[in-house]
């Protein structure tokens, strides 16, 4: 199995992101569940153009970023870091992808807010399931896998 088979997998039984955002010197970090499209190596997720997290990545903007699991011994810890680009969906490209997540998670239907996708650009997986501190890393513009 290739590198990014083997993080889609894992990311793709995952809920939950955390990204932050730099803007005009300030940081930011938000949370949201998100869907996870093998396809395009992209998050995508709901959230509101209100938030301080979208205020401060406008249309688009860099981000950074983890998802990790919860385990309670050191020897099932599974994690992503991961690094790329935040913006905002609209039309056809918002629709499929709200579509395609609201399949996933049903209750979001009476949130209005917009679709975004985060691509992912480099990801860090530690898999300790594979042997203490084992890292296996992404990289888009290559494709190539790394260990």
């Amino acid at each position: 199995m290739d590198t990014l088979t083997a993080i889609g997998r894992w990311l793709a039984k995952q809920h939950v992101v955390t990204w932050c955002v730099h803007h005009e010197g300030e940081l930011w970090c938000a949370n949201a569940f998100y869907l996870f499209d093998a396809q395009n190596v992209a998050l995508y997720l709901l959230t509101d153009d209100k938030t301080r997290h979208a205020q401060m990545s406008g249309a688009c903007a860099p981000v950074a970023g983890t998802v990790n699991g919860q385990p309670k011994t050191v020897a099932r810890i599974r994690g992503v870091q991961f690094k790329g680009e935040i913006r905002r969906l609209d039309g056809q490209e918002s629709d499929a992808a709200r579509k395609a997540y609201l399949r996933r998670f049903p209750v979001a239907r009476v949130l209005p807010a917009p679709v975004w996708e985060i691509r992912l650009d480099e990801i860090k997986f530690t898999d300790n399931t594979l042997g203490f501190g084992k890292k296996l890393h992404w990289l888009r513009d290559s494709r190539a896998q790394q260990a």
